[in-house]
C-alpha cells in the first residue's frame, strides 16, 4: 500500500485502533469464560450451594449442564 495508502487511511486510525482493542477484550473474555480451572471452581461452588440448600436438584442439574457444556466447548477449541 505504501506511504500514500497509509496517509489516506490515517483518519481511520482511531477506528482501527478501537476495533483492535475490542478484539483483544473479547478474546480475553472468551479465554477466561472457557478456562477449565475457572469452570472447575464454579462446579465446586455449585455443589456447595446444593449442599447448603441454596438451590434444588433441578437447578443444580441445569447449571451443571451449562458448565459442563462450556468445559466441553472450551476443550474442543483448544
Amino acid at each position: 500500500m505504501g506511504l500514500l495508502g497509509e496517509l489516506l487511511l490515517l483518519p481511520a486510525a482511531p477506528v482501527r485502533g478501537t476495533a483492535w482493542v475490542l478484539r483483544q477484550v473479547v478474546a480475553e473474555a472468551e479465554r477466561q469464560y472457557y478456562d477449565p480451572a475457572a469452570i472447575q471452581r464454579e462446579l465446586a461452588r455449585l455443589e456447595e450451594r446444593l449442599e447448603a440448600g441454596e438451590i434444588d436438584d433441578a437447578e443444580f442439574d441445569r447449571l451443571e449442564d451449562e458448565l459442563l457444556a462450556r468445559l466441553e466447548k472450551g476443550t474442543r477449541e483448544i
